[in-house]
């Protein structure tokens, strides 16, 4: 049995880059256009992964889950706390927008207050969702409904799929690669991120490297 899931490692991708936001937007330096737009982009990217992350759950997972045991309650209570999420996505993305007009004192501070509600009420969903989740997902790795969800989840382009894996690997620690590398074989791996994965190298990592 592995001893993190997939969906523990997607997870604290979602974690870095809140910490990450909210470390730049902190440090903001005031009037800097240039640096507001280049959060403006990671920004788009981070919205797009948490996003497809959670509507891939109530599509593909939850489905799965319902079929080895996990309770139906439990489900909608998770549904729930994404839409507490999705409120607090779109007031993020409403102080972003403001920034990367103006990359004013007063629209960094506003951004900053916004991601860390984020921030709080994002890890606050996925703490309560590894607490009653990841060992349903460790211990059900081989059930045919966990590796059909799997597959489901694997269907995608290469181009998503390159950007997707170098996301996860930007900051990712080496028990997170360790998952990755176990559920990619490493060729195919390393053709997707280095291949696949630039632009998500080019545009979104230089964001965090500067």
């Amino acid at each position: 049995m592995s001893e993190m899931s997939m969906n523990k490692v997607i997870h604290a991708a979602f974690r870095r880059d809140l910490d990450r936001f909210i470390d730049a937007l902190t440090a903001f330096p005031p009037g800097d256009l240039t640096r507001a737009k280049q959060l403006g982009t990671a920004w788009k990217n981070f919205e797009f992964e948490l996003t497809y992350h959670h509507e891939g759950e109530h599509s593909i997972a939850w489905p799965a889950l319902e079929q080895i045991g996990v309770s139906r309650d439990l489900l909608a209570t998770m549904d729930e706390e994404h839409a507490v999420m999705g409120a607090a996505l779109v007031d993020a993305g409403e102080a972003m927008k403001a920034l990367t007009r103006t990359a004013g004192v007063a629209e960094s501070r506003a951004a900053a207050v916004a991601f860390k509600k984020l921030r709080e009420v994002t890890v606050t969903h996925l703490d309560h969702e590894e607490a009653e989740l990841e060992s349903v997902y460790l211990q059900n790795e081989d059930a045919p409904a966990v590796k059909e969800m799997a597959r489901k989840f694997a269907k995608v382009s290469p181009a998503r799929g390159g950007r997707f894996m170098a996301w996860l690997m930007d900051g990712a620690t080496p028990a997170e690669r360790e998952v990755l590398t176990s559920n990619v074989p490493g060729p195919v791996l390393a053709v997707l991120t280095g291949v696949f994965g630039r632009s998500y190298k080019r545009n979104v990592a230089s964001v965090w490297q500067g």
